[in-house]
């Protein structure tokens, strides 16, 4: 079925899907015509990432993700975008205090963002956006931007019912969804069921109530490494590689381009 016939996705109806036990799936775009390749695929949900930062434009982690780099690629997946609901990752350090997550999330409404994203158990700062009307998913367990490893996290019952707490309170601060990374899947079930709220997993096992990917992930473009949860369903690298190949060899042995690419 094709986002087309779906709608436009809201928080009301992401509940709904929860609360009907349908899984809600989400994928990560940063540019005009991936965000269009997505909305006919009938995906619930965009994330615009600050994953954006390795995966597109080279950084060597998600710190050095600007405010600039997620509008300007925030921007664009609106344009192309309709149907899914759309999540604007707020970056490192752009939530510090109060006023400064109010006016970053409000920046990112105006170009076209549904909600933001934000990494940890930061309460005040989710009910303050809550407050002034700026839809905030979470994110806890493993939290890129200030992860000083990328292990696994919840393994110890202390680590767990940490995990479980910051849970419930950024549902009780008012986030509409909890994205959970890199948790057992005992640890990742036991959160969803114990929130109303909807769970969208990554790494987190199939019991969320929704699963994420990075799109470059997905296709196999980005060859740095890969994750343990990540299942490519394209390898796409290789094919465009091919194709430059190609090109570079039509162009130099006077094939290309032919009487059928001139104008006469």
């Amino acid at each position: 079925m094709s986002g087309e016939t779906l709608g436009k996705r809201t928080v009301e109806s992401l509940r709904q899907m929860k609360q009907q036990g349908q899984k809600i799936t989400m994928l990560t775009a940063y540019d005009y015509p991936t965000a269009r390749i997505l909305n006919r695929s009938g995906i619930d949900m965009i994330l615009v990432g600050d994953s954006l930062g390795m995966v597109l434009l080279g950084y060597s982690s998600t710190q050095e993700v600007t405010m600039d780099d997620m509008l300007r690629h925030t921007a664009a997946v609106a344009r192309g975008n309709t149907c899914c609901f759309l999540v604007g990752d707020m970056p490192y350090l752009s939530y510090e205090s109060p006023k400064q997550a109010l006016e970053n999330a409000q920046r990112f409404l105006s170009v076209g963002a549904d909600a933001v994203k934000l990494e940890g158990n930061y309460k005040e700062i989710v009910q303050h956006l809550v407050g002034h009307q700026v839809p905030v998913m979470g994110h806890i367990g493993l939290t890129p931007q200030t992860a000083t490893n990328f292990k696994v996290r919840g393994r110890t019952e202390a680590a767990a019912r940490q995990l479980l707490c910051e849970a419930a309170e950024l549902q009780d601060a008012g986030c509409f969804s909890l994205v959970i990374e890199s948790v057992p899947r005992k640890l990742g079930a036991q959160i969803t069921q114990q929130l109303d709220i909807p769970t969208i997993g990554i790494g987190a096992g199939p019991d969320c109530d929704g699963q994420v990917l990075v799109w470059h992930d997905v296709v196999g473009i980005f060859e740095e490494f890969t994750p343990r949860f990540v299942k490519r369903y394209a390898l796409l690298a290789p094919e465009m590689e091919k194709a430059a190949r190609a090109y570079v060899e039509d162009v130099r042995g006077g094939i290309f381009p032919g009487d059928e690419h001139c104008y006469n």
